[in-house]
């Protein structure tokens, strides 16, 4: 049996249809059984349909003429309990009527667990597609979201994925009407093959007319998806960047700006609404001008010349009455699948692994730093069309040692110490860690012995315990409060309404940056970590605030491995090593004198920053 699934998996799996969509299809495995489920309940309410149509035909024909025999309910028991010879009119009419109301009420049932299960299909699909996400986005280089905007993504997450979730409910509920239309359909070929194939042709002329605007469809739903992520954008940009824009009093032109994108999205909107809006009442009219000329044909053809009973003809106009709301409705839901193209699109997109570039995780556990980390003529770019960020840098760092990275902006200090917990991977030469290449280490196992402290800490919209103790688990209060006192950060955190249980808002709105990083200094000394890096920690703060870091920072540097990058020199004076680095190269390395007394680039930045700092110091 599993051979033959194989085989039919292999078959499914080279079709064009699964090659397309397969970043959605795959996602079937984890709810295969509710999805069966569905289907079945489906199934057996339309058979139940089907059943009910057959007895409410020999009903009808019982109450025309009452003396009948000649029904055909299928099944020859039932057929004789019903018209036992002993029997009466009343008898038979009571029984056909019972097995009608029984076959009504499992056809209810049904009709009742097919749609549930159909929507919990739905909600597992969303809910698969959310953690499918997820993965992706925690997965991708940090090159990827470089060029990436937030916004795109945010709105993949939130908007495309639920319009995802309605358009795979859009597609069981075309299934479940559409095994409900197919009942429908036998059931009339049953009682005249010559109606009904007149009837399908003129349905099927129906459908056929309605494609044509699918397509129309289709193309306007690509617009409305990237109206979508633009107007995501500019929302998450607007709220980012609120500061900037009161300080600079540019609410006019934000407002300009902001405008624009809500019209574009309103203009896509009304053009994909035109589209869908414009099938249903074509479709309505031409199916009653279907139906009307059916049933006059009908009569006039086959009931006055004797060869439809009556019966028969109440029992397919019935049927046609059902089925008109049905033909709509899938004719509806064909249009509304189609207007969702511009959703997959944007999430294939996304969830497409082909075209990203994936940093492969190593076999090796990294527990410490025993020797070094080194460089050999590593270079790097953000992707093959940039100029390389660094050229042929070769370093070492030993452990316990403090290593020093300085250099202008745009140097490639930070870009050369992100390569260290793996948020890149160079694209020439190896970096080794105790002589084991980085990319055989588990990426997990290294950076849990890593902290980074930068300029641009991220706080989140939680509690100060949660940011502090962030990704560290069973942390008991005593050891929280020490933390936050060798950062410096007890003070202040005792000083808020709730203490340590204040809630800090979006990206630490509460706190000045001085706060920001003593807490980011707390996070890093709660992690014990071996390596230590320090992206310009004490940058932008006043003499006070900068004192204060930098005594927090001595304190979690003690027994780590530390690459710091340095914007003012006298943060480094005490490094081990001074690495300098001008446009990606490094120009010289040594001790913080032994550079100072060769006056060669670094002794420059010396220079400049004292002209800097004496020039401050007459103003004052």
């Amino acid at each position: 049996m599993q051979k033959v699934f194989a085989f039919f998996r292999s078959l499914i799996q080279v079709t064009a249809f699964w090659q397309e969509n397969r970043v959605f299809l795959r996602e079937f495995k984890y709810f295969w059984d509710i999805a069966v489920l569905a289907v079945i309940f489906s199934f057996l309410g339309a058979v139940f349909e089907g059943a009910a149509l057959v007895v409410i035909n020999s009903f009808l024909q019982v109450l025309t003429n009452p003396e009948t025999t000649a029904v055909n309910l299928g099944f020859d028991w039932l057929k004789l309990w019903i018209f036992s010879p002993e029997s009466s009119t009343n008898d038979r009419i009571a029984r056909l009527g019972f097995l009608v109301i029984l076959l009504a009420w499992m056809r209810s049932l049904f009709a009742y667990l097919g749609p549930v299960y159909a929507k919990l299909t739905d909600a597992s699909f969303a809910d698969r597609m959310r953690k499918s996400m997820f993965e992706q986005l925690v997965s991708l280089s940090l090159s990827y979201y470089s060029q990436a905007r937030s916004g795109d993504l945010v709105n993949c997450l939130n908007n495309e994925i639920a319009t995802i979730q309605r358009g795979f409910g859009a597609v069981s509920n075309f299934a479940i009407r559409g095994s409900t239309l197919i009942v429908y359909i036998v059931a009339m070929f049953l009682i005249s093959w010559q109606l009904s194939l007149a009837a399908l042709v003129l349905f099927g002329m129906l459908s056929i007319f309605i494609s044509s605007f699918v397509v129309r469809v289709r193309e306007a739903s690509f617009p409305v998806s990237q109206a979508g992520g633009d107007f995501t954008s500019a929302g998450i940009e607007l709220i980012s960047a609120m500061r900037t824009i009161q300080t600079s009093a540019t609410q006019n032109f934000e407002r300009i700006r902001f405008y624009r994108v809500s019209e574009r999205v309103k203009q896509a909107l009304f053009r994909l609404n035109k589209a869908v809006d414009l099938i249903r009442p074509l479709a309505e009219a031409i199916s009653t001008t279907i139906l009307i000329c059916v049933i006059v044909t009908a009569f006039h053809v086959f009931v006055v010349s004797g060869k439809l009973q009556t019966a028969s003809l109440l029992t397919f106009m019935f049927i046609l009455f059902r089925m008109m709301p049905l033909v709509e409705q899938v004719n509806g839901l064909r249009v509304e699948i189609g207007s969702y193209g511009g959703s997959l699109a944007k999430l294939r997109e996304v969830l497409t692994t082909e075209d990203k570039v994936y940093l492969q995780d190593g076999e090796l556990e990294f527990t410490h730093l025993k020797k070094s980390i080194d460089f050999l003529n590593v270079g790097f770019s953000y992707n093959s069309t940039d100029k390389p960020v660094l050229h042929n840098i070769n370093l070492s760092i030993k452990r316990g040692h403090t290593t020093a990275l300085v250099g202008s902006s745009g140097a490639g200090k930070t870009t050369l110490a992100d390569l260290v917990p793996r948020l890149y991977d160079p694209t020439s030469g190896t970096i080794l860690i105790d002589g084991v290449d980085l990319k055989d280490i588990k990426i997990s196992s290294l950076r849990s012995r890593m902290a980074i402290v930068s300029q641009n800490t991220f706080i989140f919209n939680a509690s100060v315990r949660y940011n502090i103790a962030y990704g560290v688990e069973h942390i008991d209060e005593e050891t929280l409060i020490d933390a936050a006192r060798q950062a410096n950060a007890l003070d202040f955190i005792l000083d808020m309404p709730q203490g340590f249980d204040t809630v800090l808002g979006d990206r630490g709105v509460r706190l000045s940056g001085g706060q920001c990083q003593r807490i980011a200094i707390a996070r890093a000394l709660l992690r014990k970590p071996d390596i230590l890096i320090l992206d310009e920690a004490t940058s932008a703060l006043d003499s006070v605030t900068e004192r204060l870091i930098q005594e927090s920072l001595d304190r979690l540097s003690k027994g780590c491995t530390v690459i710091a990058i340095a914007h003012r020199l006298s943060t480094i004076a005490n490094a081990d090593k001074v690495v300098v680095l001008e446009r990606g190269r490094i120009v010289e390395q040594g001790t913080y004198q032994e550079l100072i007394d060769s006056k060669g680039a670094l002794w420059k930045y010396h220079q400049m920053q004292n002209s800097s700092s004496n020039l401050e110091s007459s103003e004052h």
